[in-house]
């Protein structure tokens, strides 16, 4: 491999069924050579996931600069906090110490929806925004982050609202679209009152919605009917491995 990415920070977005990572130039918010993917081993334990972090980072050059790595969960000073989605082992575990010592570099976790966000506040669809932008992820679950004036809000865990009853991200997450078979417009009635639960607690100026499904936003984000200006997200896939560059990097600054 060429040095392309030398001295760059790295960002690695980890995931259920799929480990990713790049160089990043976070100058320009991109990926400084093309991203590389490794299967998530199973069982995904911390210290299963931190030699494939080892193997990854083996791929490129050498280099000092910091490393930032998405995980979906609470993420409290480098300590992981909760598991919905992932390992139970990652409980309590101190992320930031474990990949640091078994990758030999600088390496600070972060929650994977605040990744997402930083990178779409800072380089894509609400770049140049001021006030409070939240950014959802709609996937498996609902993923969220707050960023006030471009500073990042942690660990808002806004898909895990009680609404009418219900943990709101098992009735509006993606994965209930598809489940239940909703219809692109049953769907955005959901998300209605899901984004109007959020316009009272926040009056936030701007929604960013984010996730696999984002590439569809025309099937139903005009159906969502609030007050609040609401647009898909731009990054996409790269919103992960280029927000966790940007933290690792800011952090350790």
């Amino acid at each position: 491999m060429t040095a392309t990415g030398a001295g760059l920070p790295f960002g690695i977005d980890f995931g259920g069924s799929g480990i990713k990572g790049a160089p990043v130039d976070v100058a320009r918010g991109e990926f400084a050579t093309d991203r590389v993917r490794i299967d998530t081993p199973d069982p995904s334990t911390p210290e299963a996931v931190a030699e494939v972090f080892a193997s990854l980072l083996a791929m490129f050059p050498t280099s000092d600069a910091p490393v930032g790595v998405t995980v979906p969960g609470v993420v409290v000073k480098g300590v992981v906090n909760s598991a919905a989605n992932i390992d139970k082992h990652w409980i309590g575990a101190d992320a930031d110490r474990l990949f640091t010592d078994k990758t030999g570099r600088d390496v600070h976790v972060v929650n994977d929806a605040d990744a997402a966000g930083l990178a779409e506040v800072r380089y894509g669809a609400a770049k140049g925004r001021r006030g409070l932008v939240i950014v959802t992820t709609l996937g498996t679950g609902i993923g969220s982050a707050l960023v006030y004036d471009g500073v990042l809000v942690p660990n808002s865990e806004l898909g895990h609202l009680e609404i009418d009853g219900h943990d709101a991200e098992k009735r509006a997450a993606a994965s209930s679209r598809e489940r239940e078979d909703l219809s692109w417009k049953d769907w955005a009635k959901r998300l209605t009152t899901y984004y109007r639960k959020l316009e009272d607690l926040f009056s936030p100026e701007l929604f960013v919605v984010g996730g696999g499904v984002s590439k569809k936003s025309e099937k139903f984000l005009p159906l969502i009917d609030i007050d609040t200006e609401i647009i898909p997200a731009r990054l996409r896939n790269a919103a992960g491995i280029v927000g966790a560059a940007l933290y690792a990097t800011e952090t350790s600054d």
